[in-house]
């Protein structure tokens, strides 16, 4: 399983992969729990188990008290003989899996790996490849075709050579491309990168090497440098190697862009890539020399983008050519997955796969976009892809903790796909144990699905692990989840080894590692069950993951000796040939899921699925429960032949009569029947407790229980001291121990204080301590830490509790630590509970000037009242700007229900002042992944230019923007066409920290008036126990309200109210303040209404005639200014009424400023020269109308800031230096324009010519022909800053017509730093040009990448 939010391999980042003996739990692969310590006042108890079922002893004795040997130890890197898989295959060797097809739900399968090319009777071993997120996908629509020589254009840019001998009868070629690195994952990307800068900086070595030779040559030539030229000239210099230097230190590798072309041969669509960018021979990776491929299922071909990266793809094409989908995996995750489940090593047979005859698809769930992340639409198409091959079985090594058990978009779908099409749906259970309610969604929380936890023997121990001693016996990892579910429910259904040595892809330049994980567990199970699917098939026997399911619980070894282990065992751990024989054996029963829905008598809601008595109060006295059994059939299902004659008398049995008690029989028919259960624990210990009500077939006992109805029952400690505090002394631990309490949290309390002792020890000891409690709709609340002891020591930790509810303190050593060590741990855990109770758990402040009352009480002992509150973020709220809807066109997004699936696009536009770190957050979507109703949600966020800078969904990231105008994407999936257009509005909070300078501190305050009055401050106090005291807290002061905070926004931040009482301390990281804090908002009011009217306006001294033709001068100019100039004819319409309006108004200069800025704006004129000639002529036009004395005399005056009058003209005066200017700089640009074209490098400054150029390059201009541009340069230095992002494109071209490219690139380097709006092509398209110039090939590659990034042709697909 694989998610950030468990502790293990349940999210897929490639570092939680790989998991040595001693774990961190929050880099762990792992989804499993330990065995169950001793403690809770349990007793042993009797449980059902089918006749077949062997003892602990009889199975797993061979595992015991053993020696490896070479083959022994190969057998252990690939466990088979835990779970009976070795001595199955051994006498039925046909049916090793053949005839089974396995869907692979992961981050993707490399059909290049190891072991996973063919299957054990020679069929090819994955039949489909698919990329189920979209992360691979390119936009293929753009068409082109070819030219005289067999070229086209690639959307990259570059000119591609078709090979000539490719079929293509339509001529038309679609193109697209990829940045390469969004399909690699990050290790695989840091590896290539490294390599790359390696080559790079050699290059880069080699220039700055050449350009230092350059200046220390200058140098010695002139030892004393006066001339101004000469000055400039070694400037110029020193500037080169100054900025060679610093893209040393800037260095940023976005990585090579490959070019695809998709074409239809006449039969089949063909992609081939063009990867010349990859390689270091030129002549190597040609699009021409690229064998085409076609959709993988079709010819199953693959590919390899280079030697460097050894990076396996496939090519999938849909859209009819317009999509072309690169599917390489997100992590090596799934290769390893599906090696588990099913590789075949002819020469090395102890390392075959479970079942070596089974075939595999592989669906891509982990989006590589995302850091390996499964997104709603990955596991939708999962499914879709997973019927349309018919697929048997399901694995999905992925998983996360969930608001609602057994509920959700995806679980219906799940529900569709097991009911109706019969597949075997196999997951992992979670790695967040060891406490109990910790399994994961959804493995451990769907009914339909078969959740497996993980098991480790002594044999994986010894030789995968390589532990010094072996436990003696087998037990569940420690990390690995338990049940039951919140609505009670057993959670994991049974265990299997959760650890292998398995294949992995091949860019990880090795061919198999190490994992260990509930991720490892669930394809160890799925590849029993192909066992059986393929024993079945042969033999004739019905396939249902009905009756599957049940021989695999009614089969499964028990493990540990007490009930209370089936929470984190299920079952126990499968046997594959004790449930085949239950299968031949029951192959004429039919196939039916006994559904059992569960109320509290008197009660409809809510509904479970088991009993779960965890409080205090559910503990204190008898429980009568309502249970619906209800057999369900398969879809395709006989009325007549099999519903109607169904009916069966199931005996009831209670696993313990003294508490749970409940009829003797049931006749059971198709319609079902429910009957009372009562549960009495007042005469239970303390601990927690489970038992089971099951239903066995009176004619067939042998059959085992149809159906169970697991009963949980957590009785807690009651804490009678004041002040509450629970010492649990002499706790001893061996590796693997767990020490279960169950503690009633007073009421009142909201943190705790614990110490924990660890002694009597010699080598290291580390130990997971977790602390959970559950509350209705919300996550088990959840405290971990993982500390470790390397001598006798003291570990002091607070963290927040809810009162009233009862807490579970699991204290487990972890499986493999002090294995060796002869000497057990003792252990002292000392925990007390403190509590400030405040009348209002979330506090908003509404934007007035009033402040907010809080009454605050210590119910359970004296506490230091001390508040503080901040304000570190604003929330801003965006409605959509934009909606389109629309059904996908492929035939992936078509649900087996035979729906389309439709796509809601949402559009909102918002703004940065500044740079910021800015999170979107959709607060109806987001979290929530498997427990919502909606299918998917993804976003990207783009600037002008279409470059992303970010992407997400469930779980939004932040994201460091720079300051301009943004767009963000928001794209939502169901098919149901109601349900998105009520999404139409939705509403999006942009969510940005504050800068350390904008944070608000809040004040406190003892009166009502304090905040406007400035009085009565309140810091702190000590609250003595039961006496309530109040205090205000105030609403910051307008004047600190940060910029950019427009009305109605939101400023969030956090209060907390109390202090630890000792110096407390959290697994080494700095002391805690605040264990317990809540939120605090402000709602930012409108503005302060701006005094209008200021003063009187002067009285116009012109005439009705005057104003009259001014008006309509000015109306005239509106309309020459909205006239567009696309056509022929609107350029000939605005060419005449610009000659017409010029010659009636020729010095009015605002008139000329609209023509010449409509002249810079055409585009794709034909004669260029003849253009900028127009420009320059419009340009002197503005510039003539201008008295630059007069503007002088203006702008050199102070002005009065009282004298309106005076201001006003100062204004007008500026406005028009601003128009000389524009004037004055396109006018520079026309002229170097023109000489460009021309080719008339006229070089110096003064007439001088540079040192080290030729005489060609630095002849004189003589007085006959002035020096345009120089004289047009001088004249715009008089007026602005020529250094500024506005006139800066000036000075670069200046410096580069003088030769000076170094002095060039580093004002064009100025520019663009400076300019805050987004990056213009224009500038970098300036900057690639004189790197040419400079001769630095291997920046202008870089560069040319980096264009890619800002400035792509449009935005990537969803």
């Amino acid at each position: 399983m694989l998610h950030a939010l468990f502790k293990g391999p349940l999210l897929i980042t490639p570092h939680l992969l790989v998991n040595p003996p001693f774990c961190s739990r929050t880099s762990v692969t792992e989804f499993a729990k330990p065995r169950r310590g001793q403690g809770g006042g349990s007793r042993l108890r009797d449980m059902p188990c089918a006749s077949q079922c062997t003892t602990p002893a009889e199975t797993n004795g061979g595992l015991r008290r053993f020696k490896l040997n070479e083959s022994t130890f190969l057998a252990s890197l690939m466990p088979k003989k835990e779970i009976a898989a070795d001595r199955f295959v051994e006498a039925h060797p046909e049916f090793d899996g053949r005839g089974a097809v396995i869907a692979i739900f992961d981050s993707g399968v490399d059909p290049a790996a190891s072991g996973l090319q063919v299957t054990s009777d020679g069929k090819p071993k994955i039949l489909d490849v698919l990329d189920c997120t979209g992360s691979g996908d390119i936009d293929t629509s753009t068409v082109v075709k070819t030219d005289a020589d067999g070229c086209i254009c690639g959307a990259s840019g570059s000119s591609l050579v078709v090979n000539s001998m490719w079929k293509n009868p339509s001529g038309e070629w679609h193109v697209g491309y990829k940045l390469v690195y969004d399909l690699f994952t990050e290790t695989l990307t840091s590896r290539v990168k490294k390599d790359r800068q390696k080559k790079w900086d050699e290059k880069n070595q080699e220039a700055i090497a050449k350009a230092v030779k350059h200046l220390e040559e200058f140098d010695q030539k002139h030892m004393k440098v006066e001339d101004a030229n000469l000055k400039r000239v070694r400037e110029d210099l020193q500037n080169k190697v100054d900025y060679l230097r610093k893209q040393a230190d800037s260095y940023d590798d976005k990585g090579p862009v490959i070019d695809a072309v998709v074409w239809h041969d006449g039969e089949l669509w063909r992609v081939a890539l063009d990867t010349q960018s990859l390689e270091d021979d030129p002549n190597c990776g040609k699009l021409a020399d690229f064998v085409p491929l076609t959709n993988f299922r079709i010819e199953r071909k693959f590919g390899i983008f280079s030697k460097l990266d050894a990076c396996t793809f496939v090519a999938n094409i849909y859209d009819e050519g317009n999509i072309l989908s690169i599917v390489t995996d997100s992590s090596p995750h799934g290769t390893h997955v599906a090696g588990i489940a099913a590789a075949y090593h002819p020469k090395e047979p102890l390392l075959n796969g479970v079942a070596p005859g089974a075939q595999l698809i592989s669906c891509k769930i982990g989006d590589s976009r995302l850091g390996s992340m499964e997104t709603g639409t990955g596991l939708t198409r999962a499914l879709i892809a997973a019927v349309e091959h018919k697929c048997d079985l399901i694995n999905m090594s992925y998983g996360e903790p969930t608001l609602l058990p057994d509920y959700g978009r995806f679980v219906d779908l799940v529900n569709e796909v097991v009911n109706k099409h019969r597949l075997i749906f196999v997951s992992s259970a979670g790695n967040s144990g060891p406490a109990l309610s910790t399994v994961g969604a959804p493995g451990g929380t769907t009914s339909s699905i078969i959740g497996v936890g993980a098991y480790v023997s002594p044999a994986m121990a010894a030789g995968a692990h390589c532990v010094v001693e072996p436990p003696s016996e087998g037990l569940e990892y420690t990390w690995s989840s338990r049940g039951p579910t919140v609505d009670g429910d057993l959670g994991v259904c049974i265990s299997a080894p959760g650890g292998a040595v398995a294949p992995v892809p091949t860019w990880t330049l090795q061919k198999r590692m190490l994992m260990n994980g509930t991720s490892m567990s669930s394809p160890s199970a799925c590849g029993g069950i192909a066992l059986l699917i393929s024993a079945m098939k042969a033999e004739g026997i019905p396939v249902s993951p009905y009756s599957v399911r049940r021989a695999l619980e009614n089969t499964s070894v028990p493990l540990g000796d007490l009930p209370e282990d089936k929470l984190s065992t299920g079952q126990g751990l499968m046997q594959v040939d004790k449930a085949h024989e239950y299968l031949q054996q029951a192959r004429s029963f039919p196939s039916v899921w006994y559904q059992v829905k569960i109320n509290r008598s008197g009660k409809t809601a809510p509904t479970s699925r088991g009993i779960y008595l965890r409080e205090a109060s559910a503990c204190q006295q008898s429980t009568e429960w309502t249970v619906q059994v209800d057999p369900k059939f398969h879809e395709d299902a006989s009325n007549l032949e099999q519903l109607v004659p169904f009916e069966e008398c199931i005996e009831l049995h209670s696993s313990n009569k003294a508490v749970v008690k409940a009829p003797e029989y049931l006749l059971l028919t198709h319609n079902g029947r429910s009957f009372n259960v009562v549960v009495d624990p007042t005469n239970l210990s303390d601990g927690a407790h489970y038992y089971e009500v099951y239903g066995i077939d009176c004619k067939a006992p042998w059959r085992g229980p149809l159906f169970r109805i697991p009963v949980t029952i957590t009785k807690p400690i009651a804490l009678k001291n004041e002040p509450p505090l629970i010492t649990l002394q002499l706790m001893q631990f061996i590796p693997g121990k767990i020490e279960r309490k169950y503690i009633e949290v007073p009421v009142g309390a909201t943190w705790a204080e614990a110490t924990m002792r660890a002694s009597g020890f010699d080598t290291a000891r580390r130990f997971f301590v977790d602390a959970v409690q559950i509350c209705p709709l919300r996550r088990p609340i959840k405290w971990e830490s993982v500390v470790t002891f390397s001598c006798p020591a003291a570990k002091s930790f607070a963290f927040g509790v809810e009162g009233g509810q009862t807490m579970e303190l699991a204290i487990a050593q972890f499986w493999s630590s002090g294995i060796g060590s002869h000497e057990t741990t003792t252990v002292d855990f000392e925990i007390g509970f403190h509590g400030i109770n405040i009348n209002k758990s979330t506090l908003v402040l509404d934007g007035s000037e009033a402040p907010i009352r809080i009454e605050a009480v210590a119910l359970l002992a004296s506490e230091k009242l001390a508040p503080v509150a901040i304000l570190n973020k604003i929330r801003i709220p965006y409605r959509p700007t934009g909606t389109k809807l629309s059904a996908l066109p492929t035939k992936r997004d078509k649900l087996p229900s035979g729906k389309q699936i439709l796509s809601l696009t949402l559009t909102y536009k918002f703004k940065l002042e500044d740079g910021a770190e800015i999170k979107p957050q959709i607060p109806l979507l987001n979290n929530r992944v498997y427990d919502t109703k909606f299918e998917s949600q993804f976003y990207m966020i783009s600037d002008a230019n279409k470059r992303v800078y970010a992407m997400g969904d469930v779980y939004p990231k932040s994201t460091k923007l720079p300051k301009g105008d943004f767009t963000l994407q928001l794209s939502l999936r169901h098919d149901n066409v109601q349900y998105l257009e009520k999404m139409k509005q939705l509403v999006l909070f942009i969510q940005r920290n504050l800068d350390e300078k904008e944070v608000i501190r809040l004040s406190f305050f003892s009166e009502p008036d304090g905040p406007v009055m400035g009085n009565g401050s309140f810091k702190s106090s000590t609250l003595v126990p039961g006496a309530k005291e109040a205090f205000y807290v105030g609403p910051p002061a307008k004047d600190k309200l940060p910029k950019s905070s427009p009305e109605g926004s939101v400023l969030l931040g956090a209060i907390s109210y109390g202090k630890p009482s000792v110096a407390v301390q959290d697994s080494g990281k700095k002391q805690q303040k605040n264990p317990v804090s809540y939120q605090i908002s402000y709602v930012v009011p409108p503005d302060k209404d701006e005094e209008k009217g200021k003063g009187s306006s002067p009285q116009c001294t012109k005439s009705v005639t005057e104003r009259l033709n001014e008006e309509v001068r000015d109306a005239k100019i509106k309309v020459f200014a909205s006239l567009k100039q696309g056509t022929v004819e609107e350029l000939k319409e605005w060419k005449e009424l610009s000659i017409s309006l010029k010659n009636e108004y020729s010095k009015y200069t605002p008139l000329l400023v609209k023509i010449l800025e409509a002249l810079v704006s055409q585009n794709n004129v034909e004669d260029k020269i003849q253009h900028y000639e127009e420009v320059i002529d419009a340009a002197d036009d503005v510039i003539g109308s201008i008295d630059r004395d007069e503007l002088a005399k203006y702008i050199s005056l102070r002005s009065d800031p009282e004298d309106e009058e005076t201001e006003k003209i100062k204004k007008k005066m500026e406005t028009t230096r601003d128009q000389l200017t524009e004037a004055l700089y396109q006018k520079g640009l026309a002229l170097a324009e023109i000489e460009r074209l021309k080719g008339m490098a006229t070089a110096g400054t003064d007439g001088e010519k540079d040192e080290g150029k030729t005489a060609d390059q630095s002849a004189a201009v003589s007085d006959a022909h002035p020096d345009l541009f120089e004289e047009n340069f001088k004249e715009l230095k008089k007026w602005a800053d020529i250094k500024s992002s506005k006139y800066g494109t000036l000075l670069v071209m200046r410096e580069r017509r003088c030769g000076r490219f170094g002095t060039a690139l580093k004002a064009l380097i100025d520019v663009i730093q400076d300019n805050g709006e987004p990056p213009k092509k224009k500038l970098y398209e300036l900057k690639l040009s004189l790197l040419e110039e400079l001769g630095w090939s291997h920046l202008v590659s870089y560069e040319r990448r980096w264009m890619h990034v800002r400035f792509p042709p449009s935005l990537p697909l969803f």
